[in-house]
């Protein structure tokens, strides 16, 4: 038996037979569908985002050793926009799992674990 986690109290016993019910289910399969829709392009492209930044620090130094002004040069304001980057996906992901994932993931592990469809 596996357990699936909840958020008030201990998380409830679900039978092989309901995981892969569930896993055969065509609405956990669009489920998986949407979460990779977000995930495999912003994935892509922040690695590729990260890989100019080493390459360009490893290869192209006169690029990054530009002054902007002041101390600030390329290369710290490509380096602080990979913080940003960061924070920005994460937010997005956020955004985008509460619009199009949390609700239709809730209604389906009621239905599988606890029987019911609302």
């Amino acid at each position: 038996m596996a357990s699936t986690p909840t958020r008030d109290g201990p998380p409830p016993e679900v039978t092989e037979e309901q995981l892969a019910a569930m896993h055969d289910d065509p609405r956990f399969i669009d489920l998986k569908r949407r979460l990779f829709r977000f995930i495999v392009p912003a994935t892509v492209g922040f690695l590729a985002w990260y890989l100019l930044y080493v390459l360009l620090s490893a290869y192209a130094r006169d690029f990054m050793g530009i002054v902007l002004f002041g101390h600030i040069n390329v290369a710290l304001v490509l380096g602080l926009g990979q913080f940003v980057s960061t924070f920005g996906i994460a937010w997005a992901y956020s955004r985008y799992a509460s619009r199009h994932y949390d609700a239709h993931a809730d209604e389906l592990h009621d239905e599988i674990v606890h029987g019911r469809e609302d």
